[in-house]
């Protein structure tokens, strides 16, 4: 076995991240590149080569003469990215060999029948979906186009975690995973995808009425 050692870069990104994610850093915040340094441990340039990577990725922004601060994501933003995601999944199940994506069908139609709630908080259903959906493309043999599917993903959740506490009680419909599960199982790859991106497309709009209540 390979083992494979992260740069410091990687990690500050993924510490950031992290931070971002459980509300820890709130979007907006101005960046003091000094003083997150410190924190961190880590030197100057490591962390301005995370917060370079970072501001590619969309998480920060940067103004001459005022330095880094995290991104707002606006709900627009977010209704952009669903179908990118969605259609992102599809090609990677597309890729994905036919009996391995069987295989993938019954292991998902596990997974949403051990959480058949309609409601439930958000933080678990973030945590559920991610882990079916992570499952759902593990199989597709496109390295790069699962790095992609990622960084994006990244964005939506930090949307999702902005806008929505993590206890607040969010509805969920359960039936549009096993509807995407079955149709894998049975080698229906259009109907799959045709479900997997209703899937996506309503997940935003429960999410976003949610939010403006």
């Amino acid at each position: 076995m390979v083992i494979k050692r992260r740069s410091l870069r990687a990690q500050i990104r993924e510490e950031l991240l992290r931070r971002l994610r459980d509300g820890s850093i709130e979007a907006g915040a101005g960046i003091n590149e000094a003083e997150l340094a410190n924190e961190l441990g880590v030197s100057r340039t490591p962390l301005r080569e995370a917060l370079i990577g970072l501001e590619t990725e969309g998480y920060i922004e940067s103004e001459i003469g005022k330095g880094f601060r995290f991104a707002v994501l606006g709900s627009a933003e977010f209704e952009e990215l669903a179908p990118v995601i969605a259609a992102l999944e599809c090609l990677a199940i597309e890729l994905t060999p036919a009996a391995r994506l069987a295989e993938l069908g019954v292991q998902l139609v596990t997974l949403a029948e051990d959480f058949p709630e309609s409601v439930a908080t958000h933080r678990e259903i973030i945590e559920r979906d991610e882990q079916w959906h992570d499952l759902l493309t593990s199989a597709c043999p496109n390295g790069r186009l699962l790095s992609l599917l990622a960084s994006i993903k990244g964005a939506v959740h930090r949307y999702e975690f902005e806008m929505v506490p993590s206890d607040a009680l969010i509805e969920r419909v359960a039936a549009e995973h096993l509807e995407i599960a079955t149709a894998l199982v049975a080698g229906e790859l259009p109907r799959a995808q045709a479900a997997l991106r209703l899937n996506w497309i309503n997940g935003t709009a429960r999410l976003i009425n949610h939010s403006q209540r």
